[in-house]
C-alpha cells in the first residue's frame, strides 16, 4: 500500500519527437503539489530511435511492437534507476498507435517489467480507461495543470499552452475546488504548432527548425494563407477536441508560392492565429498564457501570440515551472492520483462520459 500523506513520485515521459526520455520527481499527496524534485534526461541513440520509428502505427502483437517495447523499457530502466528515495513511478511509455474511436490506444512498454527492475510500484497504461468510457484518451496533463495553477498562486483563470508539433491548451479556473469540478478545466488542441514550420525548414534548407526565428524574422506572414487554414471546420467544433500531427494536410504546400522567409513567417504566425481562434471557446479570457513546449523558445512566435491573442504570454519558467519537464512531472502527479483512487480525466478534458481514473498499478513480486 502507498503510504498516507505526501509521497515522492517519479514520472517519465517519452514523446512523439522520439528524442529520448524525460524523468522528474514531484512531491505530492495527489491533490496539491508540495515541491518539485530532481530531474534527468536520457536521449535515445540513433539505433533505438530507428527501432521505435519503425514500429509507429503498430498494435500489440504486430511486427516491430515487441522490439520497440524492449527499447522503451531498457531506456526507462536505465534512467529511472538513478533516482533515490522514490515511493512510486508513473510510466507513460511510448505511444505507437492511438485510435480512440477504433482500436483504442497503444503505449509501448510494460509497467510490470519496470516494477521488477526498479523494485518499486509502477503506474502505467494511463489512457485505456478513458478511451473505454468514450474519451479521447488525451490530453492527460490538464489535471496536473490545475495543480500547477494552485501551486503558482493563480487567482484568476490562466491557460497553459503547449506548443509542440500540435498546439494544445488547458484553460484553468483555480478558484474551483477540484479539477473535475464543473467549470474548473477546458482542454483542447488549438491546431498546428511547430510541425509545419519544422517540416518547411527540413524540406527547403535541411534544418531541424528555425532557431531563434532567424529566417521568419526576415519575412512577412501571408494572411490569406492563415485565413484559409482557419476556415477548416475543426475550428468551429466545440471542445474538448483533439488532432493528430497531419490533420490539416500538407501545410508546407500552402506556402509553396512564397519565398523562404515569408513562408517561415507565415508558418510562425499560424500557431498564434490558431490559439487566438481557440480562445474564443474559453468560458472567459485567461489572465495570461503560460507557454511550454518548443515553441516557447521561438521569440517571434511568442511575440505573435501576444499580438494576436491580446494577452500576456510568458514561458512557464517565469512562474517557476520547468517547461522541459512538465509532462514527466505530470505523470508523477497522475500516478499518485491513480494510487489514491482519484480521477485523472473528466468530460471537459477528454470528452469522457464521467470523471475517471486511469492506469494499472504493478508491484514488484520480490
Amino acid at each position: 500500500m502507498l503510504k498516507t500523506g505526501a509521497v515522492r513520485a517519479l514520472g517519465a515521459m517519452s514523446g512523439t519527437s522520439l528524442d529520448g526520455v524525460d524523468a522528474a520527481v514531484v512531491e505530492t499527496d495527489g491533490v496539491a503539489i508540495l515541491s518539485f524534485g530532481e530531474s534527468a534526461y536520457r536521449p535515445y541513440s540513433g539505433e533505438e530511435r530507428a527501432v521505435i520509428a519503425a514500429a509507429l502505427g503498430a498494435w500489440p502483437g504486430e511486427p516491430g511492437a515487441e522490439e520497440a517495447a524492449e527499447v522503451v523499457e531498457t531506456a526507462h530502466a536505465a534512467l529511472l534507476s538513478g533516482f533515490e528515495e522514490v515511493d512510486l513511478v508513473g510510466f507513460h511509455g511510448q505511444t505507437l498507435a492511438h485510435d480512440p474511436r477504433g482500436r483504442g490506444t497503444h503505449q509501448a512498454g510494460d509497467g510490470r517489467v519496470l516494477a521488477e527492475v526498479l523494485g518499486l510500484p509502477v503506474v502505467w497504461d494511463f489512457r485505456s480507461s478513458d478511451v473505454e468510457l468514450g474519451g479521447e484518451g488525451a490530453p492527460l496533463a490538464p489535471f496536473f495543470h490545475f495543480a500547477c495553477a494552485k501551486w503558482i498562486g493563480a487567482e484568476a483563470p490562466v491557460a497553459f499552452l503547449n506548443l509542440g508539433g500540435v498546439g494544445n491548451l488547458t484553460w484553468v479556473d483555480p478558484a474551483r475546488p477540484a479539477p473535475e469540478a464543473e467549470g474548473a478545466l477546458l482542454a483542447f488542441d488549438t491546431g498546428p504548432a511547430n510541425a509545419p514550420l519544422n517540416d518547411l525548414m527540413q524540406a527547403r534548407l535541411g534544418l531541424d527548425c528555425d532557431r531563434d526565428a532567424e529566417l521568419a524574422a526576415q519575412g512577412v506572414p501571408d494572411e490569406a494563407v492563415i485565413e484559409a487554414v482557419l476556415s477548416h471546420p475543426y475550428f468551429l467544433r466545440i471542445p474538448p477536441k483533439s488532432l493528430d500531427r497531419d490533420a490539416f494536410g500538407d501545410l508546407t504546400g500552402r506556402v509553396a508560392h512564397l519565398g523562404d522567409a515569408d513562408a517561415a513567417a507565415t508558418l510562425t504566425a499560424l500557431p498564434a492565429a490558431c490559439v487566438a481562434r481557440g480562445l474564443e471557446h474559453c468560458p472567459e479570457p485567461p489572465e495570461r498564457l503560460l507557454v511550454t513546449g518548443g515553441g516557447r523558445k521561438n521569440p517571434l512566435m511568442m511575440e505573435m501570440l501576444i499580438e494576436r491573442c491580446n494577452l500576456p504570454a510568458v514561458q512557464v519558467e517565469e512562474v517557476g515551472l520547468d517547461g522541459d519537464m512538465l509532462e514527466a512531472q505530470a505523470f508523477a502527479y497522475l500516478a499518485v492520483r491513480v494510487a489514491r483512487g482519484l480521477p485523472t480525466s473528466c468530460p471537459s478534458t477528454t470528452g469522457v462520459a464521467a470523471a475517471v481514473g486511469g492506469g494499472q498499478i504493478s508491484r514488484p513480486l520480490r
